[in-house]
């Protein structure tokens, strides 16, 4: 227990006394230490008495947890307190729970995304028993099903509808299915007098033109009775600027400008200034009862979704700057939320900045994350988009579920609006494709299935909240019902038939207006699988590696999409390096191309970004954190410049893609060459792109590889940056056998530089620098080399350098 004698930044009043020790796990007669913050899966593995789900099979060895009730207890000391109430504030309970006090019932609980406040005044005259029941998520979720009388044919036995839980916790395409209960943020007593800080919503604006900067603070109070109609303070100050305002009711507005406010940007269109704000709530005579503080940044962001010869698009406008997103979808970082502390968020978003990401999607089926992600963000210049939490499923709309969805919506969006990184209010997750395209309508007979949230209430709490953000219905949504759901001409969409059914070439075949998700599936590094699948012969049909693959055939379809470009391998090595390889490909087609495509194609969000656990998924970075190829790519193709070689009606160009505030001017240099790497034809072609534009120029003809050439390929380098253009797929290309020397050179403190020279053309070279050392990284990803050419590779984390070593971890692409 720890008591602390100032206001919190949170804005609790004068004295909140920590209860975060001395809790014990109950459940049957056992008694375990717990951690809170923190959950039973975790107490559980602490005490030792479940194996790590997360390693080889063991998911389904604790399957019985998420089937039991669960109780923590503690004991509160006896406190004297000169203040007029005291509350038990939980912020965040997982999530069905009864809480009593001395035996006696205190509150319930059933939404894991709220926070709870419990009068518990005149109740700490001595040391008193407190305990906080958990029910069985699987029986909460049934209960309510039982309630509203849904039709089986239209739910299933899908829990994740009739509970206000994280829906990925009963498992995905990508995750364990782990359900847990726990006592998962705060909590703490929090002593008060005459009135406290309820809430503070503050409406932050600028006028780009005169550049003055405007907060107004929206303020609700909750008093006491012996402070009922008292004059009160609230005082705000903002970047120098100060304003009160007397008021004797609820509610309060006070604001303040800010001139010459320096404008908050997203990464790589200028600086993040971050504002102190403060709004300090005090008695007519000064006394002071309690602050709220947080930090704002000045920007304006607006949607555009106005109709053009196209359809209709999706572009963000910020500061009045029209931007291409280049983004990554974030899922939960630990299928035990609690576990993520604020390290591991900046270690992961700022993962996604290295990668070139200005823009991360909070999907669906997950959390609102905790404040520190969004302050990571927000210093990172990263765009968050932030989804209500429905993912992939119809939602009954009827008590208790409406309420509750209220609930958390309002007080959510008023604690993520102070940060400057939130663009976008998001409805769903696919429910609105999920109604049109996946067989709902006809069960669910007119049954309430989530359109009366995305289209009615979630719109309202959004304006009537944080007026100042744009709110879009789904992801994907058209806009309306008069357009398909996932119409690539109109708002937004996700692109799956082509991992589902299709070759990633697919992706050439049309332009949506803004990408929302796409992807394709990759094991994740192999230091990960040999931590996570002790003992076990790595194969792709070996036990531990089908049970770390979630996805429906998610195996069939890795070995199909292989086998468009690849002989399918029959060892594990060239199977691994070769399903990687495929997908920073398939990605790269897609951004290449919808990149090409600006200002018609306005974003791409790449599925994923992260992983949950250890696992075969669509993720850049793994659930050891270690960066898959795909992340290396993102470097490459999430640049401010980029050079491709795309197709058009009139036969291939090569374009410049520029996302930088210059212009780029480059001499490109093309040469059609030979598989065996002679020159056979090269010329020079002057290309500019204006500031964030794109420029395309035609390929020469007679640089042009022959059609279903499996002997030629093109070349196209300009300021450091390479294209390539085959005409064929790899497995109909005559790739030479690679030849190559290498060389390592140890630089000290775990360091080594390891320098390739290609004898050969040399396709896709990758050194798996964690069949190294498990804790070794390389600086570079995926390169080709064209005869006599050479790079250096510079890796970390390797105290014992060798060349035999090195030349064991290098792969490359071979001939049939």
């Amino acid at each position: 227990m720890t008591t602390t004698a100032r206001p919190r930044n949170d804005g609790t009043p004068l004295e909140a006394v920590s209860l975060h020790e001395g809790w014990t796990l109950r459940h049957e007669g056992r008694a375990l230490p717990a951690e809170v913050p923190g959950c039973v899966h975790t107490d559980l593995l602490a005490a030792g008495a479940i194996p790590d789900p997360f390693l080889s099979a063991n998911e389904t060895a604790v399957e019985w947890v998420g089937r039991r009730d669960w109780v923590y207890d503690t004991v509160l000391p006896a406190r004297a307190t000169a203040h007029e109430r005291t509350d038990l504030v939980f912020d965040g309970l997982d999530t069905v729970a009864e809480i009593t006090l001395g035996g006696e019932p205190v509150g319930r609980t059933a939404n894991m995304h709220r926070g709870y406040r419990f009068d518990i005044t005149g109740h700490l005259a001595e040391r008193v028993p407190l305990s906080v029941r958990f029910a069985c998520s699987y029986d909460a979720a049934e209960a309510v099903r039982e309630h509203l009388g849904a039709s089986p044919e239209a739910y299933g036995t899908d829990p994740r509808p009739f509970i206000r839980k994280m829906a990925c916790a009963y498992g995905w395409d990508w995750g364990p299915s782990l359900p847990t209960a726990g006592i998962w943020k705060d909590v703490r007593l929090e002593h008060w007098s005459t009135a406290r800080l309820a809430r503070v919503r503050p409406l932050v604006t600028v006028d780009t033109a005169t550049g003055t900067g405007r907060v107004e603070a929206r303020i609700d109070v909750e008093r006491t009775g012996a402070g009922a109609g008292l004059a009160l303070i609230a005082e705000l100050r903002v970047g120098g600027a100060h304003a009160a305002v007397e008021f004797e009711g609820g509610t309060a507005a006070v604001t303040a400008e800010v001139p010459d406010a320096a404008l908050w940007w997203p990464r790589g269109y200028g600086e993040q200034p971050l504002y102190d704000c403060e709004v300090a709530l005090r008695t007519a005579d000064g006394a002071p009862l309690g602050t709220w503080a947080r930090r704002v940044g000045f920007r304006d962001v607006v949607v555009d979704t106005g109709a053009d010869e196209h359809g209709s698009g999706f572009t963000f406008v910020v500061n009045g700057e029209r931007i291409f997103a280049r983004g990554v979808n974030w899922i939960p970082d630990d299928v035990f939320p609690s576990r993520v502390t604020a390290a591991r968020y900046r270690e992961r978003l700022t993962q996604a900045a290295r990668a070139g990401a200005d823009t991360v999607r909070v999907w669906g089926g997950g959390i609102f994350e905790r404040d520190e992600f969004y302050d990571v963000c927000d210093e990172l210049g990263l765009m968050v988009w932030q989804d209500f939490l429905f993912a992939c499923a119809p939602y009954p709309e009827e008590q208790p579920l409406r309420g509750e969805v209220e609930a958390e919506a309002r007080e959510n969006v008023a604690r993520l609006m102070p940060h400057p990184s939130l663009v976008l209010w998001n409805g769903n997750n696919e429910n609105l494709w999920g109604f049109r395209d996946w067989g709902w309508e006809g069960p669910l007979a007119g049954d309430s299935w989530g359109e009366g949230y995305y289209l009615g209430l979630l719109p309202r709490v959004v304006a009537d909240t944080d007026p100042t953000r744009a709110y879009w219905a789904g992801s994907p949504w058209s806009g309306s019902w008069e357009h398909h759901p996932n119409d690539p001409a109109h708002g937004v969409v996700h692109s799956w038939d082509v991992w589902n059914t299709a070759d990633y070439t697919d992706y050439l075949d049309d332009v949506p207006r803004f990408v929302a998700e796409f992807g394709w599936q990759a094991p994740p590094a192999y230091a990960t699988l040999r931590r996570a699948l002790p003992g076990e012969e790595l194969a792709p049909g070996s036990p531990g590696m089908l049970h770390h693959q979630k996805a429906e055939d998610g195996d069939g379809k890795l070995e199909r999409g292989l086998a468009r470009h690849f002989d399918v391998p029959t060892d594990f090595d060239t199977w691994h390096y070769l399903t990687q390889v495929n997908q920073a490909r398939a990605v790269a087609t897609g951004v290449e191309h919808w990149r090409s495509h600006w200002p018609r194609c306005a974003g791409t969000i790449v599925w994923q970004l992260n992983d949950c656990w250890p696992v075969t998924s669509w993720a850049a970075v793994d659930g050891d954190a270690r960066p898959k190829p795909l992340w290396h790519e993102l470097r490459r193709l999430y640049a401010d410049r980029l050079l491709t070689v795309q197709r058009r009606a009139a036969g291939p160009v090569v374009c410049a893609v520029n996302q930088s505030a210059g212009a780029w001017d480059a001499e490109v240099l093309l040469r059609r060459m030979s598989a065996a790497g002679e020159v056979l034809a090269e010329a020079r072609v002057r290309i500019t792109a204006g500031p964030r534009a794109v420029a395309e120029c035609a390929v020469p003809q007679e640089l042009l590889p022959a059609a279903g050439s499996g002997t030629e390929y093109l070349v196209a380098d300009a300021d450091g940056l390479r294209a390539l253009h085959f005409p064929v797929r790899d497995r109909e290309f005559a790739y030479p056998e690679p030849s190559y020397e290498v060389a390592v050179e140890h630089l000290g403190e775990g360091c080594a530089a390891v320098r390739v020279t290609a004898r050969t053309l040399v396709r896709d070279l990758l050194l798996q620098a964690d069949r190294l050392a498990p804790g070794a990284a390389a600086d570079r990803g995926l390169l080709t080399l064209l005869p006599g050419e050479s790079a250096t590779i510079l890796v970390t984390g390797w105290d014992a350098p060798d060349r035999a070593a090195a030349e064991a971890a290098l792969f490359a692409v071979r001939g049939a």
